[in-house]
């Protein structure tokens, strides 16, 4: 007859469960079952008990299985498993000398767990009625038993018990963070809805301002315009500052409700750049930096909302401007690699200390560099990296070269 084995799979897992291994080679000499073995006849003994040998691996019975037969194991190990042998709910070990299966021998009930061989292992094996029949020959063989087999119970009555105690606190702590994660979800909603809500409620104001400055524009003296463009140009710069942040936060709302961004379609990056290099004129002037361009002529458009990456292309630059030296280089690099195209905001600042590489692209993260201090609320790149990966793209930042300053990486796919 052909013997179940566990896969090499699911003996490992078996395994590992295990504590420290027993020498296999131990014997059951001096345990108390064998001693009071030991004291019966011997021609008894060979008529009652049946000896069994197992290699390492084999299911000795299956939990779920009716069986009328419980061992004493004379040498070698056995695991006792309740549950799948590749997920098992628990894993015990028994030795030489001790009884597996001995509840077989008070009911005939299914087996409540598995039985399986770690070592090659000797068990001595004796079904129900010959058990009965073998404490009907000598009653101090029967009290002595029964003790034992009182005792292992007990002690499986008290595991049950403390087992009951522990799942009752399990439960009460899993409703707690139920709780606890319900009260999260609604605030979160909350949140979401708040700021849906601050963000069209910004949108009129903007508007409102957008028609002043056009109307201011065409309705002042030229000798009056002229010498107040600086301001209306600051004006105008942090309306659409103030407008490309709305639109960020709605994008931000709709990525986090899972609905999708604006039509994708073939973009040209360098198209994108030259409308950031005209935002961000007034400030680059001012702090007298220049902006350098490196595309190859066949740069190959991305698949892409062009509003969303001009978005990110602004808050990268944005971002550049405002951490570089005065007079400092800042250049933006776009190549095409392996079906993406890789662009790079590269500045002159202090640069970004390793441990924050990855916290500065979570939201509200405000990251303090080079003694500057971060204004605003932590969004501008939080919106990068939403929109770049919402676009099946990925963003990082890594040391400029030769350690001096930061370089800012994001890719896209090319488009069809």
């Amino acid at each position: 007859m052909d013997r179940e084995k566990l896969s090499d799979l699911e003996f490992d897992v078996i395994r590992a469960a295990q504590p420290a291994p027993i020498d296999p080679s131990a014997t059951a000499a001096g345990s108390t079952v064998v001693s009071l073995l030991s004291s019966l006849d011997r021609k008894v003994l060979d008529q009652v008990m049946i000896e069994h040998r197992f290699a390492a691996g084999e299911i000795v019975v299956r939990e779920g299985q009716h069986g009328d037969i419980a061992y004493l194991i004379w040498s070698g190990r056995v695991a006792v498993v309740q549950g799948d042998f590749y997920n098992p709910a628990s894993v015990n070990y028994r030795g030489p000398g001790e009884v597996v299966g001995e509840m077989s021998l008070i009911d005939n009930k299914p087996r409540s767990a598995s039985i399986v061989a770690l070592d090659d292992v000797r068990l001595l094996g004796i079904h129900r009625n010959d058990f009965f029949e073998l404490l009907q020959i000598d009653p101090n063989f029967s009290t002595n038993m029964m003790e034992i087999l009182s005792n292992r119970l007990r002690a499986a009555e008290e595991l049950s018990r403390v087992n009951t105690a522990i799942g009752r606190e399990l439960s009460a702590e899993v409703e707690v963070l139920q709780s606890e994660n319900e009260a999260l979800r609604r605030l979160e909603q909350r949140r979401q809805e708040l700021s849906e809500l601050v963000v069209h409620d910004l949108r009129n104001p903007l508007g409102n301002l957008f028609s002043a400055l056009n109307m201011l524009e065409l309705v002042l003296p030229t000798d009056v315009l002229e010498a107040n463009r600086e301001l209306l140009e600051i004006a105008r710069l942090s309306h659409m500052r103030m407008q490309d942040l709305v639109d960020s936060l709605l994008d931000i709302a709709q990525i986090d409700a899972g609905r999708p961004l604006g039509e994708r379609q073939a973009t040209h990056i360098p198209d994108l750049m030259n409308e950031v290099m005209q935002l961000n004129a007034f400030a680059l002037e001012k702090r007298e930096m220049t902006l350098k361009l490196n595309f190859p002529p066949d740069l190959p458009p991305v698949w892409a909302d062009p509003d969303q990456i001009r978005r990110v292309l602004t808050n990268l630059t944005d971002n550049a401007i405002k951490y570089s030296p005065k007079g400092g280089p800042l250049v933006v690099t776009a190549v095409p690699d392996n079906g993406m195209v890789e662009v790079s905001v590269l500045d002159a600042g202090p640069g970004v200390a390793p441990e924050e590489r990855e916290h500065i692209f979570a939201r509200f993260a405000q990251v303090e560099a080079g003694g500057i201090r971060p204004r605003g609320f932590g969004l501008g790149l939080s919106y990068c990296k939403l929109a770049v990966e919402a676009h099946n793209g990925r963003i990082w930042v890594e040391p400029g070269p030769g350690g001096v300053g930061s370089r800012f990486v994001f890719t896209l796919p090319q488009a069809a």
